[in-house]
């Protein structure tokens, strides 16, 4: 099950993805969170799954990581699904089975907010198996670089949230780790009452917390060992470069936010 958390995890390429600067690909990704609400019928759903189909092919990434990345959200899509379909009133009743309808406006709005989740899913996988931690943080420090100005500690608070991205798969594999150990010691985790499963996830916790907290401590030492003292007077082996596939995966996303407004309904 652990192996399916696809999230922060970096596959290297030679794809234009991975050539492009972390500020297009983080700027593109938020944008196109924004206008995927712009989709309202088929039409612009269709267009917008053909643009994520075109950057998924051409990362060169294998298809089946994308699947990956919405399996660990499965069921948060499905009880939204049928909450769209159970609890939408309008259009023609196919079902009635008293308080509860499934009505055609239900299925499309149910069909409409799986759609957006895939997209979106599919667009922020893309980023992170597409740009390494260290782009990352180099990219988010560079977007928030105005809000020093308010004295906000941007170096900081982007290799933060690179860390806590980057230690995702990494909390997930220890986790895979600690259940085959229990499990072999005769822990059931999927049999017996409620409150036995519940008691069974005390042995998983405690081990979990205490590899969390060293292999925080471990990167701490290792960092103040290597002389980090953060962002002040940080140089760079790698500088970032806007080159003009970065302006066109930008201008691509403003000619598809047009496209939307002129084929919504």
């Amino acid at each position: 099950m652990m192996d399916k958390m696809i999230l922060g995890r970096y596959i290297p390429g030679n794809s234009w993805l991975h050539k492009l600067d972390p500020r297009a690909k983080i700027t593109a990704v938020m944008a196109f969170i924004a206008i995927v609400f712009l989709a309202n019928n088929w039409q612009t759903y269709a267009l917008m799954f053909v643009y994520v189909l075109y950057l998924v092919l051409t990362s060169k990434v294998p298809f089946l990581f994308f699947i990956k990345g919405l399996q660990p959200i499965f069921w948060l899509i499905l009880i939204t699904l049928l909450l769209q379909v159970f609890f939408t009133k309008g259009g023609t009743i196919l079902v009635d089975l008293g308080p509860l309808q499934i009505t055609t406006l239900g299925l499309a709005n149910g069909a409409m907010m799986f759609c957006r989740f895939v997209l979106i899913i599919f667009m922020t996988t893309l980023l992170t198996l597409t740009t390494s931690p260290i782009e990352l943080t180099d990219g988010l420090e560079k977007i928030l670089a105005p809000f020093r100005l308010v004295h906000l500690p941007v170096h900081e608070l982007a290799l933060m949230l690179s860390i806590s991205l980057r230690f995702i798969p990494t909390l997930m594999d220890e986790t895979e780790k600690i259940l085959k150990a229990q499990k072999a010691r005769g822990v059931e985790f999927t049999s017996g009452k409620w409150r036995d499963r519940i008691k069974a996830i005390i042995p998983l916790l405690v081990p979990l917390f205490i590899s969390a907290f060293k292999r925080a401590e471990d990167l701490a030492i290792a960092m103040e060992a290597r002389g980090y003292r953060g962002g002040t007077g940080r140089t760079r082996f790698r500088l970032l470069r806007w080159r003009f596939a970065d302006t066109f995966l930008l201008i691509s996303l403003v000619i598809l936010s047009g496209l939307l407004f002129w084929l919504r309904s």
